[in-house]
């Protein structure tokens, strides 16, 4: 990498990835976007002419190796992130996936096991709570022993609505997985076994659609997580997190920030999506990401973390089929990673 701008490449620009786009092109600092791929040529075009200087290549894999382009935001689906994490391995490319890793627990240690070959980590994995001023101070006050031992974690994840063709399983992979790696990460532990129920669901899905969900995690020290992901709550976003410890509990995303009274009534605004709610973090996630990739390093959730969240939601997927608790098969990270 050379002083100038870190030029990054942005593969799929549905609603994630044109976000990413109008953030690297206009608020993140020391980088330039200079291309975007997307098999909707015809939105890629539209952003790129929007956004001066970027070029739309058809080909994901050649916007990878192109030579113009120094690092790679995949915003594409999770059934092709795999085949272009490769790539972006092969040609030593410094990458921001967003989640999840790969659709599933094999592929994840296949892409982990080549960054390994590689000799220095280019993954960094799309968990954004982690970059949210709230979880941060959360995590800041778990760790400093203040409250005691950390018992319990209440997860509450909602959407206003999402696609028809947002189908049982994906609740797990693409919605669940948030508050999988939220746990692994303010309890530093893994997730061993994970139950997700189905409740009567809401008449407002397709046939077969399983929404809302509830899944509880047990963590290898003997700790509980539980999560309520509803993802067509037709209210709004919303995401909460409430830790309970041996002194105490602290809660996050409560939407307390501005409360309105008039009219006879009093509340707040609920936010249309995850744009809203997570902004800043997207802005501080990616603002880290381009400075570490810069300096040849990452700055947030490793390939290691992608593939323990997909591992604990391949399991996850098999209990919401087999109604029951199913145990998280994982390596050892010493067996991967030494």
């Amino acid at each position: 990498m050379t002083q100038q701008d870190l030029r990054v490449g942005i593969i799929g620009v549905g609603m994630m990835g044109a976000d990413h786009a109008e953030r690297v092109a206009s608020r993140i600092s020391g980088a330039r976007l200079v291309a975007v791929s997307d098999p909707d040529v015809a939105r890629a075009t539209a952003l790129a002419t929007a956004l001066d200087g970027v070029r739309v290549i058809d080909d994901p894999l050649a916007l990878v190796g192109d030579a113009e382009v120094d690092a790679v935001i995949i915003a594409s689906p999770g059934f092709a992130h795999a085949e272009q994490l490769m790539a972006c391995l092969e040609h030593g490319k410094p990458v921001l996936c967003e989640k999840p890793l790969t659709m599933d627990a094999e592929s994840s240690l296949r892409v982990v096991e080549a960054e390994h070959k590689v000799g220095r980590p280019l993954i960094q994995v799309g968990f954004m709570r982690r970059f949210d001023p709230e979880y941060a101070a959360l995590k800041q006050l778990l760790d400093s022993g203040e409250l005691g031992r950390t018992l319990l974690l209440h997860n509450v994840h909602r959407n206003k609505t999402v696609p028809e063709t947002f189908r049982s399983e994906m609740i797990v992979r693409d919605s669940l997985v948030h508050e999988v790696d939220v746990a692994r990460w303010l309890f530093d532990d893994e997730i061993v076994r994970i139950t997700v129920h189905a409740p009567t669901p809401t008449s407002l899905v397709g046939e077969g659609v399983l929404d809302p969900q509830f899944a509880v995690f047990e963590m290898a020290n003997g700790a509980i997580a539980d999560v309520e992901v509803f993802v067509n709550f037709q209210v709004g976003y919303e995401v909460r997190c409430e830790a309970v410890a041996e002194q105490g509990s602290a809660a996050i995303g409560l939407g307390v920030d501005v409360l309105t009274k008039k009219a006879g009534h009093w509340g707040g605004a609920v936010p249309d999506d995850f744009r809203v709610r997570f902004g800043l973090a997207y802005d501080i996630e990616v603002q880290r990401w381009v400075n570490a990739a810069a300096k040849g390093e990452i700055d947030g959730p490793t390939a290691w973390d992608g593939y323990a969240a997909a591992a604990v939601c391949t399991a996850g997927v098999q209990s919401l089929q087999e109604r029951r608790p199913v145990e998280v098969e994982m390596v050892r990270r010493s067996e991967v990673l030494g």
